[in-house]
């Protein structure tokens, strides 16, 4: 998108499928579920509930391990919609969703172009730009409903958007009060709810802006963590005269160990903060 001065980023498209009238743009640096958490929520604060998304098969949309053998066959982003009351629908094919694939011919034609001419250079800058971009694009090449009716559907009060727009999965507590996430030992305080969840099921709730909780039947447990990817300093190495020799080789051998996350675990790029620092 932005030809060279800048790294590589996606732009998600939000597009009216009656009008093929832009409704929303956003960079990204990847097509992340908090990113589409992110944007989809942007979406719903300006124009409400739609009936339905239509989107392609894109593994955020949809589960698409066909010998998937846990789980309720629904991934984050389409409970997220299911809890607002928003269908998703799957395209079998590019053609099938037309008028966001044309957008797309002419955006990365155009919107190149104009940026280009306009020294915008930077995700950050790219975004500030969009509205007023849509606002031209629209003028030009939207086109009248049929039924100019809007029937996106208010926000309701009890639309919590921050406990939707959360990554959610659920773990087991261990008869020592310990769940593992992520590559993470969650110790929960031993309060007396806590003392009665051993073998029970708690839902581990991992926010976009980088918080997380722990929550059974609508209380969440205070916890303490244990980080299972644990890393030597580097500087210590450096500090420690007598030490150096051997952190050196423990972080030689660190680095043939396996310590990338869960591959099951949420991409975090689309995260502002979170504690799984990847060493």
């Amino acid at each position: 998108w932005f030809e060279g001065r800048d790294g590589q980023c996606t732009l998600l498209v939000y597009i009216d499928d009656a009008t093929s009238r832009l409704m929303h743009l956003q960079f990204v640096e990847s097509e992340s579920t908090f990113d589409y958490f992110a944007a989809t929520r942007a979406y719903l604060e300006r124009y409400g509930k739609p009936v339905a998304f239509y989107s392609d098969k894109h593994g955020v949309f949809r589960v698409n391990k066909k010998d998937a053998a846990s789980g309720d066959g629904m991934t984050q982003f389409g409970r997220a919609l299911h809890a607002l009351n928003i269908d998703i629908i799957c395209a079998n094919s590019s053609q099938a969703k037309g008028r966001v694939e044309r957008a797309h011919g002419t955006l990365q034609d155009r919107l190149v172009k104009e940026m280009r001419l306009g020294g915008i250079d930077t995700i950050a800058a790219g975004n500030v730009f969009l509205p007023a971009f849509m606002e031209t694009y629209n003028a030009r090449f939207a086109k009248a409903p049929f039924d100019d009716r809007d029937i996106h559907r208010p926000l309701a009060g009890h639309d919590d958007l921050d406990d939707v727009f959360a990554w959610k999965e659920e773990r087991s507590v261990s008869v020592n009060l310990t769940l593992q996430y992520d590559q993470v030992l969650f110790m929960l305080e031993p309060t007396p709810i806590a003392r009665s969840l051993a073998r029970k099921r708690v839902t581990v709730i991992d926010y976009p802006d980088g918080r997380l909780a722990i929550r059974h039947h609508g209380v969440d447990l205070p916890y303490r963590t244990f980080d299972k990817r644990p890393q030597v300093n580097q500087a210590a190495i450096v500090e420690n005269k007598r030490l150096g020799p051997i952190l050196a080789y423990i972080a030689e051998q660190q680095k043939q160990l396996d310590m990338s996350r869960s591959a099951k675990a949420p991409r975090r790029r689309g995260q502002k903060n979170h504690m799984f620092k990847i060493g």
